[in-house]
């Protein structure tokens, strides 16, 4: 690659998880030198027509349309994609994998104890299609229905922001409760919680509500601030250049899209909650989630919600397929990680001690026995 490769990039980078891509494509341009960029303006949109005539090397686009897809292909440089709007917009992708952002949704409500879950996306936008497909999928594996609602993309439909609203009320209003609910983006899963406030459901007690994006601004202000699946977006920057910087160099592009599988769930509160049905086990899950740095066993627990020791370990065994004590060690080491990864360095005997734990002894047996490696050990590794 000699020193005179420009590449143009056409998405607007303040987006949130399109910047992490846009510092994706900056890193692979820092490792192997002799990029320069032209970037699309944020205060407008500029269409890859403007392109035709240009001199550059390649561009990494976000092509949303067909009109888009078109324009790209009129061009004489190479492009790579980075939407999953489109089935097939015939151009070289490099994407989040969709339906494994599904996947991870259906697994996490699951956990959560949800036994009734719902899908609420478009059905003119591609990637809302596998992320719907890879959450249905994974349900029907466990046993599980899912309700769904789909509508037109606002990008499509040309409707104001808000349209729409009072159909989702009507779906929502008419679902069983409790119940999991995957939106297809933040955007959507912020509707969805904003609906439920206009209708008196309770989200996370009625409605467990996860997103896809991680988008900042939207998870963190929305009320209750939402779980999401962050989405590798990072990554998905550095390959497109890598798979761009090989297109260039003369390589045929792949046949199919490169696919990266997303980062995780990002938990906050609206799905901070075990979905069950019993509601002594629903009070004990409460009560264990808002005292876990807290010394008491299952007898302290089984007193508190008012219920014999032996019923409430049945309702654990039917609701949850774990005992009172299992479901206990699981949260505290969970949060034990949690501490552990944490910025502030606290001593083994303080994550024990706010992790409800007696003393660090019984923190290392948990945390071995749930995880197979060491507190001291699960803090060192990168």
């Amino acid at each position: 690659m000699n020193h005179t490769t420009q590449v143009a990039l056409m998405f607007p980078a303040r987006i949130s998880h399109l910047e992490a891509s846009t510092q994706g494509i900056a890193e692979f341009a820092r490792r192997h030198g002799g990029w320069t960029f032209i970037m699309r303006p944020d205060t407008f949109t500029v269409s890859l027509r403007s392109l035709k005539g240009w001199n550059g090397s390649g561009a990494i686009a976000l092509i949303e349309d067909e009109s888009e897809a078109a324009a790209a292909k009129e061009l004489t440089i190479p492009v790579v994609n980075l939407s999953g709007s489109l089935r097939d917009a015939g151009l070289p992708r490099v994407t989040v994998d969709n339906e494994a952002v599904g996947r991870l949704a259906a697994d996490h409500l699951v956990k959560c104890g949800f036994h009734r879950f719902a899908f609420y996306g478009t059905d003119d936008l591609w990637y809302s299609q596998l992320r719907r497909r890879g959450f249905v999928e994974t349900l029907k594996g466990k046993g599980c229905g899912c309700e769904i609602y789909a509508t037109r993309s606002d990008l499509r439909s040309g409707q104001p922001w808000h349209y729409g609203q009072k159909d989702l009320e009507r779906w929502l209003a008419k679902l069983e409760t409790p119940i999991g609910l995957l939106a297809c983006d933040d955007h959507r899963a912020r509707m969805v919680s904003e609906a439920c406030s206009r209708l008196g459901l309770n989200v996370p007690n009625h409605v467990g509500i996860i997103g896809v994006d991680n988008e900042q601004l939207i998870c963190e202000f929305c009320v209750p601030p939402l779980s999401s699946i962050a989405r590798s977006d990072f990554e998905v920057g550095f390959e497109a250049a890598a798979l761009l910087s090989r297109i260039m160099s003369g390589q045929s592009p792949p046949a199919s899209d490169i696919l990266i599988p997303p980062e995780g769930v990002i938990r906050r509160h609206s799905t901070d909650i075990v979905g069950v049905d019993d509601p002594h086990v629903a009070a004990a899950v409460r009560f264990i989630r808002e005292n876990l740095d807290k010394q008491f066993g299952v007898k302290q627990l089984a007193a508190h919600v008012s219920v014999s020791r032996r019923s409430l370990e049945q309702g654990f065994r039917t609701q949850l397929d774990c005992t009172p004590h299992e479901y206990l060690c699981r949260l505290r080491v969970e949060r034990a990680k949690q501490l552990l990864a944490g910025s502030i360095r606290m001593k083994i005997s303080q994550v024990a001690r706010a992790c409800g734990f007696n003393n660090p002894l019984q923190l290392r047996r948990a945390f071995k026995r749930s995880t197979g490696s060491t507190p001291q050990r699960f803090r060192e590794e990168p």
